[in-house]
């Protein structure tokens, strides 16, 4: 129970400080496609911290120092998903329509539901360390790309 409370502890005490996603002046310069790699590469990041977490959680003697770092690390790649979704998207990017305009009412609607789910899935990988997050978050993405650049163009993977 001790150890326990430590880990709680020790985790809600060194959650970094997040970093700013992108500036408001607006400085008109925007990086979307950069964005969209930094997200696939938190989701990898947040996959590869659950996997430790797993795998530091069952061993016989648990090395709490690292199962912390990988839970902090896990914290911290999610709230970046949600500072790029939130002050660079939805504040900057994702803008509001003509609401006469069906197709494009129809697009902007669809962005904002994407944006949502991405937010929500981050949040829930804060929250466990079950994989299929990470499935559920790679493919909010993927809809999110298509919808947010339209038919044709294709997302390079690395």
């Amino acid at each position: 129970m001790k150890k326990v409370f430590i880990v709680c502890l020790s985790t809600l005490i060194f959650i970094p400080v997040l970093v700013s996603a992108h500036c408001e002046i607006p400085c008109g310069i925007y990086g979307d496609e950069m964005r969209f790699d930094m997200i696939s590469e938190h989701i990898a990041t947040i996959e590869k911290s659950m996997t430790m977490i797993s795998k530091l959680s069952v061993e016989k003697e648990i090395d709490y120092n690292q199962l912390i770092r990988w839970v902090n690390n896990k914290e911290t790649h999610a709230d970046y998903i949600q500072e790029i979704v939130s002050r660079y998207f939805l504040t900057q990017r994702v803008k509001p329509v003509d609401k006469n305009d069906k197709a494009k009412l129809l697009v902007y609607q669809q962005q904002l539901e994407l944006c949502h789910q991405l937010l929500i899935l981050s949040m829930k990988a804060k929250q466990s360390t079950d994989i299929e997050v990470i499935h559920k978050l790679e493919s909010a993405l993927d809809e999110f790309w298509k919808v947010y650049f339209g038919p044709g163009k294709v997302r390079s993977t690395h």
